[in-house]
């Protein structure tokens, strides 16, 4: 079967970027088709099951309106749902998971049900369109424009033929990139190339990306079994051991990122271990639900997300591989998480000198997939755009700015701020892991060389495999994707491409403007620096 759709714009990515760029289309009155490949849209926060990671001024500044919208409604969610302790309730700035990473660390199901919330005027009125597992096929072109993407429900058949004036990439992966022919980058590029201290000092490698993680969610039950089979890959995992790692993978030992020190983690609160972070433990690290929080008996204990150094999946890339490689690659990732839980479950060192935590519970009910792991692994890195200008090492990082501000752009579109943090990679490369200077969105960054109707949403702009270190995370994704759908809806209302747009003083304080009513910041106040 075979139909058609149209609209104003056509998001293929229900990533957090996608969320946000149909937001920001259909408020400013625009139809839109957004399709995702797994049965949740929202990416990062819900199908893979990342709370998000924030900067250290997101409860006053340093965000888009709309992104803190969000935030209020997952705390609102908790207050309406859930049976808070009186200290809990009456905690502005309430955390349900107390996560150290996180200010607001939220089950993915909450998340999933704000970002419905946030979007159901437009979805109930029709303006805004859903097409869930679907994955885009292939693309019609005419010249540098793209007229349509053919889609596939990968459960019924269903092929949808997707045309509109306007094209947003919101994939994790860029994949609209390759099926269109846009130009764009892979991996790490060479110092050569982009001057920037941390680059390859050798040629560039473009299957050099940093790792994957097919997260998962667990419980603690004292005293509790609830031991999973022993999975296929785990006589490999339980002896694997990288060059530049200190110990077994599958082990308590680790490294501090920013010196690559070895260290010994915590995996319960109150230990002696990783003394570079206070207050960090595995299970805190990533919490989604701090029973204490709650009335006694609302959760049988802390629920956490295994999102550890232990399973950054780092053998093999998912990105213009064939798809046996693929597939492989995804797989042992897979195979990776689940023998962590059980290494953690039967053979981890306790104190007490026995081994193994058997009360540590898959939650299989959280996703509600065969395996229990997440819809979708956490992808780190993307294609990215070649674009009309390219984010640098050198605009960020405190060490090529003397001033100890980030490089202003008059084209900003957005605002961010977090650390170069770049986890091993696929080159068999260890953390790289520096400060950054809060920075600005260029919105050279979301324009290809050519294709004048393709925007990117998500982590496919224009940075390098260093800045996507800094420009990956929620917060910023989000400013990019609202950015893109008000970049779109802005040239249908005035006629002009987005290259035009960029180029046009006069445009682009118009589109600055319409950016600003929206409650995007375009810079951060004069008082902050680093932190």
């Amino acid at each position: 079967m075979v139909r058609e759709k149209k609209a104003d714009v056509v998001i293929i990515g229900g990533s957090l970027g996608g969320c946000a760029a149909a937001l920001a289309a259909a408020r400013l009155g625009k139809t839109v088709i957004l399709t995702e490949e797994t049965e949740w849209i929202g990416g990062q926060l819900t199908s893979q099951a990342v709370p998000p990671d924030e900067h250290w001024k997101i409860e006053q500044y340093g965000c888009t309106g709309s992104y803190r919208q969000f935030r209020d409604g997952v705390r609102a969610y908790y207050r309406r749902n859930l049976p808070l302790t009186p200290e809990a309730a009456a905690t502005s700035n309430l955390n349900p998971g107390n996560a150290k990473v996180s200010r607001v660390s939220h089950d993915p199901r909450v998340a999933l049900a704000v970002l419905q919330e946030m979007l159901a005027p437009y979805t109930l009125s029709g303006k805004l369109v859903i097409l869930t597992r679907c994955v885009p096929e292939s693309a019609e072109m005419d010249g540098d424009r793209i007229r349509s993407i053919t889609v596939r429900n990968v459960v019924t058949g269903t092929v949808t033929v997707a045309s509109a004036p306007y094209f947003l990439d919101a994939t994790d992966c860029g994949e609209l990139l390759p099926l269109t022919g846009t130009e764009y980058v892979t991996g790490a590029e060479s110092r050569n190339e982009t001057g920037e201290r941390h680059a390859l000092e050798g040629p560039a490698d473009p299957q050099d990306m940093q790792a994957i993680t097919h997260c998962l969610v667990v419980d603690h039950i004292e005293g509790g079994d609830f031991t999973i089979d022993k999975p296929n890959d785990y006589e490999f995992w339980r002896s694997f051991r990288p060059d530049f790692w200190p110990d077994f993978f599958l082990s308590f030992s680790g490294v501090r990122p920013s010196t690559l020190e070895h260290v010994r983690y915590d995996l319960f609160p109150g230990g002696q271990g990783l003394t570079f972070w206070e207050g960090f433990s595995l299970v805190s690290y990533r919490r989604l639900a701090d029973k204490t929080l709650f009335a006694p008996g609302t959760f049988d204990g802390d629920m956490t997300v295994v999102n550890w150094p232990q399973n950054d999946y780092f053998l093999g890339s998912i990105i213009d591989v064939d798809e046996a490689e693929k597939s492989r690659n995804l797989r042992r990732a897979k195979e990776l998480s689940l023998s962590l839980l059980y290494w953690l479950q039967t053979d981890a060192p306790r104190p007490d000198g026995k081994t193994g935590y058997p009360g540590f519970r898959l939650r299989r009910d959280v996703f509600g997939t065969d395996d229990g792991l997440a819809l979708y692994p956490y992808i780190r890195e993307s294609r990215r755009i070649k674009a009309e200008f390219t984010i640098l090492e050198q605009h960020v990082n405190p060490q090529d700015r003397p001033d100890g501000r980030a490089a202003a752009f008059e084209d900003s579109v957005g605002i961010g701020h977090y650390g170069l943090d770049l986890h091993p990679s696929t080159g068999n490369r260890h953390y790289i892991h520096l400060a950054a200077l809060p920075f600005q969105i260029p919105l050279g960054s979301l324009i290809p060389i050519r294709v004048d109707n393709l925007l990117p949403a998500c982590k496919n702009i224009g940075t390098t495999h260093i800045t996507n270190g800094c420009y990956r995370l929620h917060p910023v994704e989000w400013n990019i994707g609202e950015a893109s759908g008000a970049l779109a809806a802005f040239c249908l209302e005035r006629g002009h491409s987005p290259r035009a747009v960029k180029n046009d003083p006069a445009l682009l304080a118009d589109f600055q403007s319409a950016l600003a009513k929206l409650g995007v910041e375009l810079a951060w106040p004069s008082s902050v620096s680093v932190r």
